[in-house]
């Protein structure tokens, strides 16, 4: 039998960042990995430990290239069918091919997936024939399950990026999978892993409730299509802390019918920031209230905090708030955009819109890459309601005046707002204050 030689895996991330008054400062601990992690090339169906299962016991190779993806839904399956708490681990120096695989649940077990080692996508996209192309490590129904342990998860999307219609527009365009699906889970921790090369999504929570992801480094090329870091849709009460973004699309998205999300110490960029929605595509409605991201460092991002919603959808973005965020050479450092079109054709205009009410950004600093730092593009018919600025000083990262810009846009402003705040008055001031200081005191 093989003895994996002994790792010491350590990442430490100190994000920390000043501000005029010192408010963004983060500093996350290291995770060491000591653990002796042998592997055998055996077939046994039985592990040798009845509360560590090791995927070599069930047959894995871990050199990259056979399929290792039976051996891995076999341990799966023991771990599930055990009551009581069970790991399952993924050894160091090795690589684990993995086709696409559904996951799952409930367990009898809380279940730890412990990633050491690296798990690799296949290359081809055609090993997707006849399968669902939005799925690669798909996990269902899972209650308690914990995923950590230094490691690396690569989703080998070069080859889906080239064939992308947003790559080259004579390309069909097609769905691509999600590195890592979590559908109607519960209790779930993901911390202190990397997640890389996406085909399209790395990491998406729907239907998911009480999360917590840290520690994570989530990284694809800047020109990579549709990569989200994180994406979160009809979740509730999702915390998502210390980690490192950088991809080709939404470092963070928080999409349909979500609530209770807490987004904390996080650097962004490259990408296209940290976004509310798109909301109400194709006439649907949505929902996103209770919000709050809080300390965030976004450098060289095409947005920084944004709301987007298109026309014709209907529903409500409320209770959302940004603050202690740092920006450098961002375009549209604050948006909030009820024309939103991501689409090869123009889109119609229409009258229904999603409401967005209640919105405040406090305690943003730093330097725009457009002159346009502050927009407020809302809807005619269902104008924005509500916005609050406090302690706002975005200048021009070329030394050029930075601007507002409003359009049905209603709320107020406390203290000093650069560029200066361009928002009708609204009579909602007071309600708006009460609404802020109750958010950051459950925070």
């Amino acid at each position: 039998m093989r003895k994996l030689r002994s790792r010491s895996f350590s990442t430490c991330l100190i994000v920390c960042v000043l501000f005029t008054f010192t408010f963004l400062t983060s500093n996350v601990e290291a995770y060491d990995s000591l653990l002796q992690l042998p592997l055998s090339g055996s077939t046994r169906t039985r592990p040798r430990s009845k509360r560590v299962l090791f995927v070599g016991d069930f047959g894995a190779h871990g050199d990259g290239v056979n399929d290792d993806t039976e051996a891995f839904k076999d341990a799966w399956e023991v771990a599930c069918s055990f009551s009581g708490r069970i790991r399952i681990v993924i050894p160091t120096d090795y690589t684990f091919l993995i086709y696409p695989i559904d996951i799952a649940g409930p367990c009898r077990s809380k279940v730890t997936i412990q990633i050491s080692g690296t798990i690799v996508a296949p290359e081809d996209p055609d090993a997707w024939q006849g399968l669902s192309l939005r799925k690669w490590l798909y996990f269902d129904g899972v209650k308690h399950l914990t995923i950590e342990g230094g490691g690396t998860i690569d989703g080998m999307g070069q080859e889906w990026w080239a064939r992308s219609c947003k790559t080259n527009s004579t390309n069909p365009c097609t769905h691509a999978p999600t590195a890592i699906t979590f559908h109607s889970c519960k209790y779930l921790n993901v911390k202190n892993l990397m997640v890389l090369n996406s085909q399209q999504m790395h990491i998406s929570f729907t239907k998911c409730l009480r999360v917590v992801v840290s520690h994570l480094q989530v990284i694809a090329p800047a020109r990579s299509p549709n990569t989200d870091g994180i994406h979160i849709s009809e979740s509730k009460g999702v915390e998502v802390k210390d980690s490192i973004i950088r991809t080709g699309d939404d470092c963070i998205s928080i999409v349909s019918n979500s609530s209770q999300i807490r987004i904390k110490d996080i650097i962004c960029g490259p990408g296209h920031g940290i976004s509310i929605g798109s909301l109400g595509k194709s006439n649907s409605w949505s929902q996103v209230h209770d919000v709050m991201v809080d300390r965030a460092l976004l450098s060289n991002t095409d947005n920084g905090v944004r709301i987007k919603t298109w026309q014709g959808g209907s529903g409500f973005a409320t209770e959302i708030t940004f603050r202690n965020v740092l920006m450098e050479n961002v375009s549209n450092p604050i948006i909030i955009d009820q024309y939103y079109c991501d689409s090869q054709l123009p889109c119609a205009n229409q009258t229904l819109a999603v409401q967005v009410e209640n919105i405040s950004f406090v305690h943003i600093k730093g330097t725009s890459a457009t002159e346009v730092a502050i927009k407020f593009a809302c809807s005619d018919d269902y104008p924005c309601e509500g916005l609050y600025l406090e302690d706002i000083e975005l200048v021009s990262s070329s030394g050029e005046m930075t601007e507002s810009f409003c359009w049905e846009a209603y709320g107020s402003s406390s203290g000093l707002v650069y560029p200066p705040a361009c928002l009708s008055c609204s009579e909602s001031f007071i309600k708006q204050k009460v609404i802020l200081d109750s958010v950051i005191a459950s925070s």
